[in-house]
């Protein structure tokens, strides 16, 4: 058996060496195996050790690891009764962002919308238990405060001079994905009502995605500044991005946190009025004076418009199958500044005061005129 063993042995170690040394393929000009093996056909293409970004992505990645430090985490929960009056715990998330070093935070109000409790998580992972100390229904709007310092604020920028077709990112926690960065562009810029809430007046379109979880988050220009807070996407009647997303803009934010701070209480101005876009074609139509403006449709009683003595309508008429009333004054201006669409009107009370004065300019049948008035506070009824 040894024997045996011994010549099996050598028979495989002589079958290898002729193998390696002297047995020849097809295609391979009689080189030895052991020289092909040597010989590998691969070539591998190694990358650089420190890869090369565009100046697009260079710049985006900045933003990203500026602005996520105040980018947070807002959690809401409140305790209901089922059928048998047991306690059923319920809870809600949604983004919000760092406005101040000593913990102050903005967020959606629809986000801590009649909760119990509200739970803040910033990007370090660190918990604090937030105070709800502004809510503001009528523009959407909630201000948190924590316990805590040193944080890193966000920088607030302008919306006014935005231009559609820029870049623009938006940074939030859909779905509790905390610290997700879409990016995409401005869209549009359009008046649009969310469901059950609020018109938000210049509101911005973006094709960002934006999904359940991104309410409050911001929405940045392309130097990571604050152009608007993300509010409300356009489902499709699927609860996720369908690319339409919108958010307020920076200068109603602005607007409400000044009068916050003056007030203790949010006191946006209004002219009290209702009213209706007038372009070339809607005023060749109705026979106006002008071919731009807004047409009057209704005063608020008491209102600032109501007290300067300003028309609404009285003749109603259908354009497509929206009722509008024809009659009212027609506003081209305030203050010297084109008024164009109730956007234009919008933007000027982003500028001013309840109980500031403007001197609005208008056109009354033929004859254009001029009021002085005292801006009111605006209601939800009125523009």
């Amino acid at each position: 058996m040894k024997i045996r063993s011994a010549i099996l042995i050598v028979l495989l170690v002589g079958a290898f060496v002729y193998l390696t040394s002297y047995s020849t393929f097809r295609g391979t000009k009689n080189l030895p195996l052991a020289q092909l093996w040597r010989q590998s056909p691969l070539r591998l293409t190694i990358a650089d050790a420190q890869p090369a970004y565009t100046s697009e992505e260079t710049n985006r990645i900045a933003v990203y690891k500026r602005v996520l430090p105040s980018v947070v985490n807002v959690t809401s929960s409140q305790l209901s009764f089922d059928f048998f009056y047991g306690v059923v715990p319920h809870s809600g998330q949604g983004s919000g962002f760092i406005l101040s070093k000593d913990g102050r935070i903005l967020t959606n109000y629809h986000v801590i919308e009649e909760t119990q409790q509200v739970e803040v998580t910033l990007s370090d992972k660190h918990k604090y238990k937030a105070q709800i100390i502004l809510q503001d229904p009528a523009h959407d709007l909630a201000l948190l405060q924590i316990k805590a310092s040193n944080l890193t604020p966000a920088v607030l920028s302008e919306s006014r001079d935005l231009q559609v077709g820029q870049n623009v990112y938006a940074i939030g926690n859909p779905f509790g994905l905390q610290g997700t960065m879409t990016t995409g562009i401005l869209s549009s810029i359009r008046s649009v009502k969310e469901p059950q809430g609020p018109t938000i007046e210049n509101a911005l379109q973006t094709d960002a995605a934006i999904n359940p979880g991104n309410s409050g988050g911001p929405l940045l220009n392309s130097r990571g500044e604050v152009i608007g807070i993300n509010t409300l996407i356009a489902t499709g009647g699927a609860e996720q991005s369908s690319g339409i997303g919108f958010a307020i803009p920076v200068d109603t934010i602005k607007a409400v946190l000044s009068d916050y701070s003056k007030y203790g209480r949010v006191r946006r101005p209004s002219l009290g009025i209702a009213s209706l876009a007038i372009g070339p074609d809607l005023a060749e139509q109705i026979g106006l004076p002008a071919d731009y403006g807004v047409l009057v449709q209704k005063v608020v009683p008491g209102g600032a418009a109501e007290r300067a003595g300003l028309l609404g309508g009285t003749q109603q008429a259908y354009l497509g199958n929206t009722p509008i009333y024809l009659g009212g004054d027609l506003i081209v201006a305030i203050d010297g500044d084109q008024v164009t669409s109730p956007q234009d009107v919008s933007e000027i009370m982003d500028r001013h005061q309840a109980g500031d004065s403007v001197t609005v300019t208008f056109y009354r049948g033929p004859r254009k005129m001029t009021v002085k008035l005292t801006l009111g506070e605006a209601h939800s009824v009125s523009v």
